[in-house]
Formats: C-alpha cells, structure tokens, sequence
C-alpha cells in the first residue's frame, strides 16, 4: 500500500506541477537561450533505483564541459562555472524543476534519497553503496533537507580539499540520514519531508527537522 500510495502521490503533484508550471517554464527557457552558452537543459547520469543509471533533468546553470573544470562534481559557494542567471536558479532550486519530468517516468520519486553522480556515489563507504538505493531516489528528501546549503558548508573549508571533505565527513552522515529514513519510511513521513522541503526553502535558517525528529543521528560536523 506504501508504494502505491507514493507513487499515486508522485503521479498527482508532478503532473498538476508540470501543467501549472508549464508557462513559467517557457519564460526561464526563452532567459537561458538568450543569456550565458545559450542552453537549456542540462542531462546527467545519476544512481537510480537498486543502483540502475538514468539521466537527471534539470535547466542548466554552468558552463559547459564545466564537470572538467574546477572542483569538478562538487559545486562550491560563488562557483566561477555558475552562470549568472545559473546563480539565482540555483539559489532558488528553480533549476531542479524539470525532475518533474523525472518523477512522471518513473526515474525518481518527491521523497527519497538524492540520486548522485557515479563519482560522488563512490564516496559512501561500500555498505551505504549496496542499501541506498533500495528506495527510490528523489527530488528531495531527509538529506537534501539538512544539507540544503551544501555547497557553503564544503565553500567554509579553506584547509582540505573539497572531494575529501566531502568523503571524510559529508557523506558518511548522508548515509546515516537515509538509513533513517529506509528505516522509518512511511506515506506520513513523505508527506512531513515535502512539507519541510518547503518551509526551509522559505525560511532557509530553520531547523523545524531538529523538533519532528528528535531520532535523528547525530551530526559529525
């Protein structure tokens, strides 16, 4: 019943988003073809359920080849790769909507682990790689929540690379928040996640996550 339910829930809000959403959508497209490279949309391959690959959608924000460039698959704060307009579409995560389109096909769900790219996904240690993505990943999730403005906790690190901070000390926490989340999984607590994926987007300093769920582990950083 939980797995029919999520995935009825996914079906009902992606499409009733994507149709409401449609004419914004030609305003930022018709914004992105006249400004930085000209492109629109940016496909990447990510980790998908039981550790398939599919390719995430979302409208593109940095220049291209800009994986090759930098800090490579790790995005920091004032990224130089990150196209003017790309600045505020990531602030807003206006650049993570075209996942709709994702979550119609089946690829991804609202709520679930965020699906990474190869090399990131090589940064939990081998336990966490075979258990992950035995749900579904998602647009946002217990993760995506508590790491919100990833890019300035790895940006506030001057003295490690950006690619071993992340591996020493991100993504083993990561890991232990989806495990909770398996662990807990449940239609109401999808329902609380998208909820909270709302709220800290409006108030991005709030921890509401902290007094819903006092169960969580313990944060190394």
């Amino acid at each position: 019943m939980y797995n029919f339910l999520k995935r009825l829930l996914d079906i009902i809000v992606s499409f009733i988003t994507l149709i409401s959403l449609s004419p914004f959508f030609v305003i930022v497209a018709i914004i992105l073809r006249l400004t930085g490279e000209g492109e629109i949309l940016y496909f990447q391959e990510r980790y998908g359920i039981n550790n398939s690959r599919f390719y995430i959608w979302k409208f593109a924000t940095m220049i291209k080849n800009s994986i090759n460039m930098g800090s490579g698959s790790i995005t920091l704060r004032n990224d130089p790769r990150v196209t003017k307009i790309g600045f505020f579409l990531r602030k807003t995560k206006i650049n993570e909507l075209p996942q709709i389109v994702n979550i119609l096909k089946g690829d991804i769900s609202l709520v679930g682990p965020r699906p990474l790219l190869p090399k990131t996904f090589l940064a939990y240690d081998k336990y966490i790689q075979s258990r992950i993505y035995n749900v579904k990943p998602g647009l946002t999730g217990i993760g995506s929540i508590v790491f919100r403005d990833e890019e300035s906790i790895i940006s506030a690190v001057k003295d490690e690379d950006p690619h071993e901070f992340y591996k020493r000390v991100i993504a083993p926490y990561k890991g232990e928040l989806e495990m909770w989340y398996q662990l807990n999984k449940s239609f109401l607590l999808d329902l609380k996640l998208i909820f909270l994926t709302a709220w800290v987007t409006l108030f991005p300093s709030s921890n509401l996550y902290e007094k819903w769920f006092k169960d969580l582990p313990k944060r190394n950083f």
